[in-house]
């Protein structure tokens, strides 16, 4: 039996979301989803209004960034990387800290895992000095990483996310078997991690590719490794999608997070039941410098101290 490319959603009841938690069932679900997939969409996760906030600042950062000569942009100017601006009126626990997506990656990774990068990406609509372009097919662990799971990304877009208006394409199953010696680019080139042509024409074959709909208030959590690009944006406005990172709490990465001070009582691992690998600084300090952060490839997912793979050589 063929498996689907379309990636399996799960939609809560109230009860689940008024407790913080899936039911064993859903969350079993859950983890095999990712297992097999290496994605899964939680769906009716986020109310609408904290999106609508949230998107009316960042499509306005989006326009400033993209205005500007050196701007963020992952492998083609019309995908930009954004960051949300991690103050107090901005700072929502059902995104930023929501219980069940927890929920989930704790079951997966272990344990409070930590979150140790906060980030966004968004797809330009067309403009004639910039035509439509896709990302490659690519990988974000473009380093030499453990085959099992050890980060997972939370993807929330601001708006309801379909082909159109870029959607990203995901090849399901890919993160089980891939290796460093699939991609193309070394770490630190615009375009590392790139999957090779070859190998996605024999995957193709197997289980092709999909750009799924997503509804607006869903969750997708995603393995690092899953192979995906950004596609794109043929609509009027800008399409915005936040992303997070939940490493394994035995993973040694070492980046941070910048977050305003008076946010640091409700980011205790009692609170969230993460690890924040956070750095406080005035509210003032983040309102000047969010927009300026590092992008792409001067992010290291890659870890520190790495254990000799000894099963390799068994």
């Amino acid at each position: 039996m063929s498996l689907p490319s379309n990636p399996l959603s799960i939609t809560p009841s109230p009860a689940e979301i008024k407790n913080g938690a899936l039911t064993q069932k859903n969350l079993e679900i859950a983890i095999r989803a990712l297992s097999r997939d290496g994605l899964v969409v939680i769906e009716d996760l986020v109310p609408h209004a904290i999106l609508d906030k949230l998107n009316h600042k960042m499509v306005q950062d989006a326009y400033e960034l993209q205005s500007r000569k050196d701007s963020p942009f992952n492998y083609h100017k019309g995908n930009i990387q954004q960051d949300p601006p991690l103050v107090k009126d901005f700072f929502f626990p059902e995104v930023f800290t929501n219980a069940i997506v927890t929920q989930i990656t704790s079951t997966a990774l272990g344990p409070h895992p930590h979150l140790r990068f906060v980030s966004g990406n968004t797809a330009l609509p067309p403009s004639p000095s910039a035509p439509p372009a896709s990302q490659p097919t690519h990988n974000d662990a473009d380093f030499d990483h453990p085959r099992i799971p050890f980060a997972l990304v939370i993807n929330i877009p601001l708006i309801t996310m379909e082909p159109h208006n870029g959607s990203t394409e995901v090849w399901l199953g890919t993160h089980a078997s891939t290796t460093i010696a699939d991609q193309e680019g070394a770490h630190g080139e615009r375009a590392s991690g790139k999957i090779k042509k070859g190998l996605l024409e024999e995957r193709r074959a197997v289980r092709p590719p999909c750009q799924p709909g997503i509804k607006k208030g869903s969750v997708v959590v995603r393995d690092l490794r899953l192979w995906h690009g950004g596609m794109p944006n043929r609509s009027e406005v800008p399409r915005v999608m936040l992303a997070m990172i939940h490493f394994a709490p035995w993973y040694r990465n070492q980046m941070t997070v910048e977050f305003a001070d008076d946010l640091r009582n409700r980011l205790t691992p009692e609170k969230t039941g993460l690890y924040v690998a956070a750095d406080y600084v005035k509210s003032e300090e983040v309102e000047k410098s969010y927009l300026n952060r590092p992008y792409g490839n001067a992010y290291d997912f890659n870890q520190v101290d790495k254990v000799r793979d000894i099963f390799s050589e068994v």
